[in-house]
This record gives C-alpha cells, sequence and structure tokens, in this order.
C-alpha cells in the first residue's frame, strides 16, 4: 500500500531531509514530488517554505477481528479517591551503537581464510590485502590476474563475494563487523563512473526539459547517483520499480525567475 507524507523546510532539500527522517527511510526508498519550491521573499516578507510530498510502500497490515468482551457487571458506587499526581520522568536520550572492535588476530585470519579457500575454488590467485577503517569496518582489495572473473559484469560477482564473506566471518559471532571486499580499486572507479553518468543525465534531463531514466541498478548504485545530484540545481532524482529492475529516473524542474532577472543558460556537451 502506497502512502503519502508533505513536509515543509527552508528549501526541498530540507523538507525532502526532514521527511526521511520521520519515516526513518533512506532517499532510495520513497518517490519524491516538489509541490512548492519556496520563496525567500523580499527582506522577509513574501517569504514561504518549500513543499515536498514524499510517497513511501508500506505492507499491509492484516485486519484480525478482536472477541467482544462480556459485558462487565455494574461497579458499585464508591467514593472518588484522588487522583495521583503523574510523574514527569526525563526523556531518555538514545545512546550511539559503539563500533565493534577489530580484532586483527583472529577477525583478519578468518577473512584471509575463506577469501582464499573461496578463490582457491574459483582457480585465481590473487593476492589479499586487509586493512581496519576508522568506523570498525574492514577493507579487502584483491590484487593479481583473473580480476575481471571476480568483479564480473557490473560488480554482480564481486557483490556476492563480499556478501558470502560478511556472512561467513560474522556468522555465530555476537559483534558485526562489515567487510567492504574489493577488486584493483574497481568500486572507487565505478562511484566516478556513476557520478559522470548522473551529471551526463541531468545535462539532458535539463536540455531537453523532460526526465531520464536510467538503466537498472543495485541499491548501492543508485545510492551513488541519488548523492552526486543532490545540489544538482534543476533536476530531482527518485527511484521507480522493483528489484531487480529498479531504476533512478532524473527529472527536470522549472527554476524560479526572480523578478528583472534572466534564467541562466547551461550548455551541454
Amino acid at each position: 500500500m502506497q502512502k503519502y507524507l508533505e513536509k515543509t523546510g527552508k528549501t526541498p532539500d530540507d523538507a525532502i531531509a526532514a521527511a526521511l527522517a520521520e519515516l526513518g527511510m533512506d532517499r532510495d526508498d520513497v518517490s519524491v514530488e516538489i509541490l512548492e519550491f519556496g520563496k525567500s521573499g523580499f527582506l522577509g516578507i513574501g517569504a514561504s517554505p518549500a513543499v515536498v510530498r514524499v510517497s513511501y510502500e508500506v505492507e499491509d497490515e492484516p485486519v484480525v477481528e478482536e472477541p467482544k468482551p462480556a459485558p462487565a457487571p455494574a461497579p458499585k458506587a464508591e467514593k472518588p479517591a484522588k487522583a495521583a499526581e503523574p510523574k514527569v520522568e526525563a526523556p531518555k536520550v538514545a545512546e550511539p551503537t559503539p563500533a565493534p572492535v577489530v580484532d586483527e588476530n583472529a577477525d583478519y585470519a578468518a577473512i584471509r581464510s575463506f577469501l582464499t579457500g573461496l578463490l582457491e575454488r574459483m582457480g585465481i590467485q590473487a593476492d589479499i590485502e586487509i586493512s581496519a577503517r576508522d568506523n570498525g569496518g574492514i577493507n579487502v582489495n584483491l590484487s593479481g590476474s583473473g580480476m575481471g572473473a571476480i568483479i564480473g559484469r557490473r560488480g554482480e560477482t564481486l557483490d556476492a563475494i563480499q556478501h558470502l564473506t560478511n556472512y561467513a566471518v560474522n556468522r555465530g559471532s555476537e559483534k558485526h563487523l562489515h567487510i567492504s571486499v574489493d577488486a584493483e580499486n574497481y568500486r572507487s572507479k565505478r562511484e566516478e563512473s556513476l557520478a559522470r553518468l548522473a551529471e551526463k543525465m541531468a545535462e539532458k534531463a535539463i536540455k531537453y526539459k523532460r526526465s531520464m531514466a536510467l538503466e537498472p541498478m543495485n541499491s548501492y548504485e543508485r545510492h551513488v547517483i541519488h548523492t552526486a545530484l543532490q545540489n544538482y540545481e534543476g533536476v530531482t532524482t527518485s527511484s521507480t520499480g522493483v528489484e531487480p529492475n529498479r531504476r533512478v529516473v532524473v527529472s527536470y524542474v522549472k527554476p524560479e525567475t526572480p523578478a528583472g532577472n534572466k534564467p541562466q543558460s547551461r550548455e551541454w556537451a
């Protein structure tokens, strides 16, 4: 079932951020429609906030009929008791979850052992470089010949290896380590390629004044596109479709032109 939430803010980005915070969702989980862009006014006069409508999917809850309670006997008349004054408690502040502590001896050894065995079964020899991240996660970089087979089409095989590594190392452990597996810096190169693609599609959307749909991508790649265009003037992004065919749509947004000013032209190559 699809639901909607309207939110206001100083700018459309502020309104979207407020809606995502209230829903506890990521940008990729919702579709955004900008209703009002907001006006700054002159010396604060005539200012109005930006308004966005966020649509999101929720699962239908089954309707359970509760049994009707038997009629209770009429209570005996009693003297009204003095109401107790409610106790006011200070709101509890949620403490941030500490990052898991990395054991460079045990955790590194488990990662290296699993990847070595997996790559041997794939018939691939690779150098395995392991390092800790500041947030408590672990980076793994594979290098050597045959990296194309490890990466796969658009990184699908590499994603599968990363998923299996996380499952094997974290299985049965109280702490959950996030292990990122890369090969020949493929992920950073892919991010740069996606950022260039996002800007190219944004320029097309502005030039032709219409929405441009990208090819189906996984959630991580869609997140890269959303992030690359979140402050790009003249366009907005949303996701449409269902996995594995969910894709990003870059939509043209007509800019507001202040009185007496001509809109700036934008060239596309």
